[in-house]
């Protein structure tokens, strides 16, 4: 195995360990300020990463960019309307690692213009060159997180978000098949079955997310006049 990929994949543990807590946090933060404590009663309320990680989601994180940690419980009877209120929290996983990667891509860019322009070879060139390498992994990852808790199926975020359209008899057919069909995307993550669709959506997102940080690019050209 190269170095390089060794870098990646010990970047990739340290990006892990503050991006998936962070994206369960975010779940239980909602909930709770939704109604339901339920998570923060069960010690989830907290960005402590061995309160939240799941072993095989852990490892397909690193592998792939792609994983899950250990589902925040949630009562949805405990929110006012119970459909949407599961979709809100549902929702607040992956749209805490959007946040988290339009912050890291602001940090990337802002500290990419010196490190091009800086020799390597010396310390600092050296030192910014690696600190831009690993906030770009820490974007890729978020990116990835988030695209892959949206799919639309059970149990991952994206199932609770559809079951405001999907009528409840569907839905609840559909849960009763919940472990098959992860052992599913497992086995598909790991055939690479799901890496193209996966990749050009983490595209789409990066894009939106390199176009939303323009202003970043726009004021660092004006700056080092590049």
């Amino acid at each position: 195995m190269s170095s390089e990929r060794l870098f990646t994949m010990f970047v990739s543990v340290i990006a892990m360990l503050t991006a998936l807590p962070f994206h369960e946090y975010a779940h239980a933060w909602a909930a709770n300020k939704m109604g339901d404590p339920t998570a923060k009663y069960q010690g989830r309320l907290t960005l402590n990463p061995f309160r939240h990680l799941d072993l095989f989601g852990s490892i397909c994180m690193v592998l792939f960019g792609f994983g899950w940690a250990k589902p925040v419980p949630i009562n949805p009877y405990n929110f006012k309307n119970p459909k949407t209120g599961m979709a809100l929290s549902a929702l607040a996983g992956p749209m805490s690692n959007v946040v988290y990667a339009f912050a890291a891509m602001i940090l990337y860019k802002i500290l990419w213009y010196p490190a091009m322009m800086v020799d390597q070879s010396t310390f600092w060139g050296f030192f910014l060159y690696y600190v831009v390498q690993i906030l770009w992994i820490i974007v890729s990852l978020n990116v990835g997180l988030a695209v892959f808790n949206l799919l639309p199926v059970p149990p991952l975020d994206g199932s609770r978000i559809l079951n405001i359209i999907l009528p409840e008899r569907i839905y609840f057919k559909v849960m009763q098949y919940e472990r098959v069909i992860m052992f599913a995307i497992i086995a598909l993550l790991f055939v690479g079955v799901l890496d193209r669709p996966l990749i050009y959506l983490r595209g789409l997102l990066v894009n939106g997310l390199d176009f939303l940080t323009g202003f970043v690019d726009i004021i660092a050209r004006a700056i080092m006049g590049v």
